[in-house]
This record gives C-alpha cells, structure tokens and sequence, in this order.
C-alpha cells in the first residue's frame, strides 16, 4: 500500500540507490576476474598436450614474383609459422611478426614466380609442425590501388547499383495508373523480390563467413547483423510513427506512411547493394570477376526490379518530386560503389559477413512494413492474387539471378 501511495518524486529519489543494486554485481565480477588474472588462474595449472594451432587466411594478394597472404590467429594458442611450401617446393618468406597472438593478423610475404592463370597449393607450417592449407585456383595479378582503380571501381558500382535501380524507378507513372487490386499485386511482387534478396544475402554472408575468422563469430557474425539492422530499423519506424502520430496498428501502407516505407524499402536494397558491392570488388582485386557487356547486362535485369520495389509503395501516397525520388535511387543504388572501393582494397570475411547479414535484416523489417499492403478487401494477406505476386517475385529475381556471374 505503501508503494501504492508513493509520489514521482519519492521514486525518482530512489533510482540512484537502485543503479548502484544494478552496478555492484558487476563490479564484483570484474574484480573477481582481476584476481584470477592476477593470481595465475590458480588451481588449472598448465594445459596437457600440444598447443591447439589454426590459422585462417582472409585474403591473398598475387604481384610479380610475390605471393602476400594475410592470415588471422583463429586458436587459442599463439602461432609460429616455420616453412611456407608451395606446390610442394619449400620457399623464402618473410613476416613482421614471426609469432601471432590469438585473433592477431599478420602479412606472410612469399618469394615466389608464379604463373599467371596456373593454380597453387600454399602450405603454411608452424614450428611445432601442423601445416595449414590453402589454395589459389587461379593466379591473377591483383591491381594497384591507384586513382584509376578505384575509378574503374566506382564505374562498375555504378553500372550495377545505380543505374539499373533508376531505371527499374520508371515503372512509377505505370504503377500510378493501374487499378488499385492491382497495386496490391505489384506489392506481392515486391515482397517477392525482397524475400529473394534477403535469402540471397544470408547465403552469401555464411559462404563469405566460412573463409574468415571463426573465432570472430564465422556465420553469427550474419544473424547478428542480421538481428541488429531489423531491430534498429524497427525502432526508427517506431520513432517515425510516433512524430506522426500514427498508431501502433496503423498500416504501414498507408498514403501518411508512403514516404517514410518507400525510405525504409531504398535503405535496406542500399544495405544489400553495399554487401553486392563488397563481392564485387574483392573478387576483381584477385582477377575472379569476369568484367563485359555481359556481366552487366546480367546486373541489371537483376537489380532493376529493385527500382519497381521502391517506387511501388510512393504510387500509393500521392505526388513525389524528382529530387525526392532521386535521393531514393541513389540511397539504394550508390552503396554498391562504396563497397566495391572497400571489397577491392580491405577486404575483410568478417566484416563481409556481417554486411551480408546487416542487409538480409533490414530487408525482413520491410517486409514486416508493407505486408499489411497486401491485404484485399476481406482483410486477407494471402489471396490468390498476393499468392501469384510473391511467386512472380521470386521466380523474376531467381531467372535474372541466373544472369549474373562473379
């Protein structure tokens, strides 16, 4: 009764006295970990057997009569690494640092002639003998990262991000003219297109995670980017709604909610791109991009429909201006530029897969936004015409898919 009858400013005057309840468990964790540091890890004494050694390679770098490989310490004990053999021929190397921490990385510079389009086996042997394995399918000279590089960089990101998702925009005056029935289709469609592109992301993120540090997390590193971007996301759209002074049940569809959705939609298919962008340019920076007409052509049959799942939410709320439009497709599109610069000069697994994983999260939360988009006049979510949309979606994105080849 007493709790009952407490005014706000009796509460406000026990939050101090209750923050340090909250902090004192802490500070006597942190304390206790101090002094089993500093004590020795009493009472474990030294572990048995040989040291636990693995070394995971992050990426490799081809220039005449070098071979550069930059590794990560990925066990729990340090790493000496003794003879590098290649093709089974021992070889002269070279290493700042001869011994590697656990999760510290290092640049093994190997003296080697390699021929170009010829595949290597690279064995790596630390002094307590275990040999790590890793292999170069095809010998390509990487780049230098001179001002033309990264402008042919930026050329291919904008070739595949922003042009093919400004040109998929213009379906806008179509979709602005149809029945409404149909607009909801058009929305399947989109949700169709994003589902494919938030399976695609994952995939790629846990094959990317596969090549990295496991101890850095390998493929959590994607479902935490993953959970991350659609739960920050989802409070920026709860933030938003809240200014608006929409509803908590509101649809998101609606014509006051167009714009904000539309926003949503560009910055999760820029988040995707920024992770396309990351594949490209390290796939280039070792020669296994396959640069042609083709290959654009590919992405942009491919990443055009992204245009159509912007525009398609903003044909509901009313008039847009170019400017606003504009700022949409390079939101969506020009995030493939900047991760082909990153992808071509510091390419990191991990950091790849986390991209990855950032992106497949925001594009869930768009689909949680503008499903409710979907639903006919009975209030149902999957009718047959929001059925046949999704299916047309997937199957549009899976066919243009089959164009593109890194």
């Amino acid at each position: 009764m007493e709790a009952r009858g407490a005014t706000a400013e009796d509460v406000g005057a026990r939050r101090p006295g209750a923050w340090l309840y909250g902090l004192a468990p802490l500070v006597l964790i942190a304390v206790g970990i101090g002094l089993f540091a500093a004590l020795g890890d009493p009472g474990l004494g030294d572990r048995g057997g040989p040291p636990v050694e693995e070394l995971a390679v992050e990426r490799t770098e081809l220039h005449p009569g070098n071979i550069e490989l930059t590794v990560r310490n990925d066990g729990p004990d340090a790493v000496r690494i003794a003879q590098v053999i290649v093709n089974d021929s021992f070889t002269d190397f070279q290493m700042d640092d001869a011994e590697l921490a656990r999760l510290e990385s290092g640049d093994v510079r190997i003296r080697y002639p390699w021929i170009e389009g010829s595949a290597y086996r690279v064995d790596l042997r630390t002094s307590t003998g275990a040999k790590i394995t890793h292999t170069i399918d095809v010998a390509v000279e990487t780049p230098q990262a001179d001002f033309g590089f990264y402008r042919l960089m930026a050329l291919l990101g904008f070739y595949v991000g922003v042009v093919p998702v400004a040109l998929g925009m213009l379906w806008l005056p179509f979709v602005r003219r149809i029945d409404p029935r149909w607009v909801r289709v058009l929305m399947a469609v989109t949700i169709g297109l994003l589902g494919f592109l938030a399976v695609d992301a994952t995939l790629e993120g846990l094959d990317v995670a596969g090549g990295g540090s496991q101890a850095l997390g390998g493929p959590v590193l994607v479902f935490l980017g993953a959970a991350t971007s659609y739960l920050v996301l989802m409070g920026v759209q709860s933030w938003l709604s809240a200014r608006r002074g929409v509803g908590a049940k509101a649809s998101a569809a609606a014509p006051a909610a167009a714009g904000s959705v539309a926003l949503l939609v560009a910055l999760a298919i820029g988040l995707h791109n920024l992770g396309e962008g990351l594949a490209i340019g390290s796939a280039y920076a070792v020669g296994a991009l396959s640069l042609g007409a083709f290959l654009v052509i590919g992405f942009a049959l491919h990443n055009t429909t992204e245009g159509l799942a912007i525009v398609a939410p903003v044909a509901r709320g009313g008039s847009s201006s170019v400017r606003r439009l504009a700022l949409l497709g390079l939101l969506a599109g020009a995030p493939a530029v900047l991760g082909a610069w990153i992808g071509a000069s510091a390419f990191n697994p991990s950091l790849a897969a986390l991209m990855f994983g950032i992106g497949a999260g925001a594009i869930a939360q768009v689909i949680v936004q503008i499903a409710p988009a979907v639903k006919d006049e009975a209030g149902r979510l999957l009718h047959p015409l929001a059925a046949g949309g999704l299916l047309t979606g997937l199957l549009v994105m899976y066919a243009t898919g089959l164009l593109v080849s890194v």
